[in-house]
């Protein structure tokens, strides 16, 4: 599975001009299964990014994680970060799960990030979303668990 994550200190999601979910400090995760990805993956990548050092601790250091802050994890699905644009100008997303298969293991990561107590809000699967956030820092970071 592919992840972009960014701390921010407020992110929303938006579906047919409706809020469907908004956190404050914590994690906009943006998230993609790939062909062949299974539910080992996911629970990888959940476990990963509940434990990154990316949160500042009183010295200014980034030295804390979700957890140690308290923080929440906006998780949207983005299929095009399984983008090939390795030829040509147009982008191919021949990479990414089948959209059944993706849905699952979208809802995999989503109850596997809770498992792990994390407060959790989430885009709608396939919808076409509107995506607002104030990145922290800017820390942006890109994962990929093969």
């Amino acid at each position: 599975m592919r992840a972009l994550i960014q701390r921010v200190t407020h992110a929303s999601v938006t579906v047919d001009s409706q809020t469907i979910g908004a956190i404050e400090q914590g994690l906009l995760v943006l998230v993609c299964a790939m062909k062949d990805d299974t539910p080992v993956q996911s629970t990888q990548l959940a476990a990963k990014i509940s434990k990154l050092r990316i949160f500042k601790d009183s010295a200014g250091k980034m030295n804390l994680s979700l957890k140690d802050v308290g923080g929440s994890a906006l998780i949207v699905s983005q299929f095009t970060l399984s983008a090939n644009t390795s030829r040509g100008n147009r982008p191919g997303f021949s990479m990414a799960a089948p959209p059944a298969e993706g849905r699952t293991l979208y809802q995999q990561f989503i109850a596997d990030m809770q498992a792990l107590d994390i407060t959790v809000a989430m885009g709608e699967f396939g919808a076409d979303m509107a995506v607002e956030l104030v990145n922290d820092g800017p820390v942006t970071l890109w994962l990929d668990t093969n």
